[in-house]
């Protein structure tokens, strides 16, 4: 059975209009028949009083000369009521003394006396009424007078009301029903394409769809009018919104399209500063080495001096050109996400530099494993970075400690290369990851100042960040973050 909920509009407001036109029809019958019961009763009883009223009367004489047969005349008058089941008249002293019935069912063997107060009573029974009457001669009561009526009458009116009620019932509800169609042409239609409009736009996202005015000035059309003026307002803003997402297009178009040509230019001068910046500079580290392997006993202490400082300054300038090239590459690659464990890359980095100075005395520490998604590729140059700073602002002390780790602050998951070698000012920790920018003399500890700048610019592209934290001859602590878009399963 299809609940009341799920029905359309038009049959709730049929349902509706039938229901409350039946429920009004039968209340106006049942309060019909309930008046009419009423008035039958108090005309039933008012004429029973007459008839007894009368009959005594007419009986006074036949009692007070005993002639029982005289009052059972009176008394057959009463055939030509046809409601009268049966009458009697009564002594003073409870004694039948005539009596009169239509049938021999009718007749009654006892009937109820009244008190002294009283002159007249009537009791009603579910198939008879009756009617006790006094009977007073010079204000003595000389005997009773009662009379019964049929009460099948009553029934046969209330079937008859109940058939007129159900007639009368089924008309209405037709014309009820046929009013309730006139009635959702002009309520229920409107609402039900007020319905079929809005399902559409949500569907469809057409805006330009209207729907059809009734034609009236009721509160309907006045909903009707306010959603089309939403529609409207709506497909305005959907059109400006459109434009402005084109405009954009275009531009972040225009704008990759820049970066592209800015990429390619920038790939343009890699290759020209690897191959026409190199060249000489070979050029001038092979020379160098010429002359002061072969030609040095030609030159005095200074000149051997100076040709030496011109091939250490090539050579750095060596150095410094790959880690620009380096800075460069790690800016543009393609990244390749995959999942990596960057405990594996500490141990596998700070294996290679134990064998490189086998005389350090260094404690290394690193968790069982620590995963994350990330380029393996430049996730290995941060890695190599951190840990080869630490390993050289610890190598002027005797025994040193290095540890990377990861933590959780904040529900993300930090990773950490930790030392306690020099360590810096911490005033000055943000000029660290500058590309050039260096916190200590050349002298004191060798570097270009690009590996840090390499580390942030590796780190962003992941999405993450990277800070530090130091103490003067204390150590320093280098943090950083990747994007967790895929969790490690």
């Amino acid at each position: 059975m299809i609940s009341i909920r799920t029905r359309s509009i038009s049959t709730k407001l049929t349902i509706m209009n039938m229901l409350v036109s039946g429920a009004a029809l039968l209340l106006a019958c049942a309060g019909f028949f309930i008046y009419d019961q009423v008035t039958f009763r108090q005309s039933l009883v008012h004429t029973l009083s007459a008839q007894a009223q009368i009959i005594g009367s007419n009986s006074v004489s036949a009692l007070l000369f005993n002639d029982s047969q005289s009052a059972a005349n009176t008394l057959a008058a009463l055939k030509n009521s046809p409601n009268i089941a049966s009458a009697g008249i009564v002594t003073a002293d409870g004694h039948p003394f005539a009596e009169y019935y239509r049938s021999p069912r009718d007749r009654t063997s006892t009937i109820p006396l009244l008190v002294n107060d009283q002159t007249e009573s009537y009791w009603f029974r579910s198939t008879h009424a009756t009617l006790v009457r006094k009977i007073i001669s010079d204000g003595k009561l000389i005997g009773f007078v009662y009379i019964r009526a049929d009460l099948r009458e009553i029934g046969q009116r209330f079937w008859r009301y109940l058939l007129i009620s159900a007639a009368v019932l089924m008309v209405s509800l037709l014309f009820a029903l046929l009013v309730s169609a006139a009635f959702r042409r002009s309520v229920a239609q409107p609402i039900v394409a007020l319905a079929e409009t809005a399902r559409s736009v949500t569907r469809d996202r057409d805006y330009s769809i209207r729907v059809p005015g009734t034609g009236q000035h009721d509160e309907l059309a006045v909903l009707i009018d306010s959603f089309n003026e939403m529609l409207r307002e709506i497909q305005q803003r959907d059109k400006a919104l459109q434009k402005a997402h084109d405009l954009l297009e275009q531009r972040v178009s225009d704008r990759t399209r820049d970066l592209v040509s800015a990429n390619q230019e920038l790939e343009a001068f890699s290759y020209s500063v690897s191959h026409d910046l190199r060249g000489p500079l070979d050029a001038i580290i092979g020379f160098s080495y010429v002359l002061l392997s072969g030609h040095a006993s030609r030159l005095d202490a200074t000149g051997q001096e100076s040709l030496k400082s011109i091939r250490a300054s090539a050579r750095r300038m060596s150095e410094l050109i790959d880690d620009l090239l380096n800075l460069s590459r790690v800016s543009t690659s393609t990244m390749h996400r995959e999942k990596i464990d960057l405990s594996a890359f500490a141990r596998s980095i700070m294996e290679e530099l134990c064998r490189a100075a086998p005389e350090r005395q260094v404690e290394f520490i690193a968790p069982v494993s620590a995963e994350a998604f990330a380029d393996s590729r430049l996730i290995r140059i941060v890695m190599d970075n951190l840990l080869r700073n630490s390993w050289k602002y610890t190598s002027h002390h005797e025994r040193a400690r290095i540890e990377f780790g990861l933590q959780n602050k904040n529900g993300r998951v930090v990773y950490f290369v930790k030392d306690d070698g020099s360590g810096f000012d911490p005033r000055a920790s943000e000029r660290l990851f500058q590309p050039f920018q260096r916190l200590h003399s050349t002298a004191e500890f060798p570097g270009n100042g690009i590996g840090l700048a390499t580390v942030r610019r590796i780190v962003q592209r992941h999405g993450g960040e990277v800070w530090a934290e130091a103490e003067v001859e204390k150590g320093a602590t280098f943090y950083f973050t990747l994007e967790s878009r895929r969790s490690i399963q």
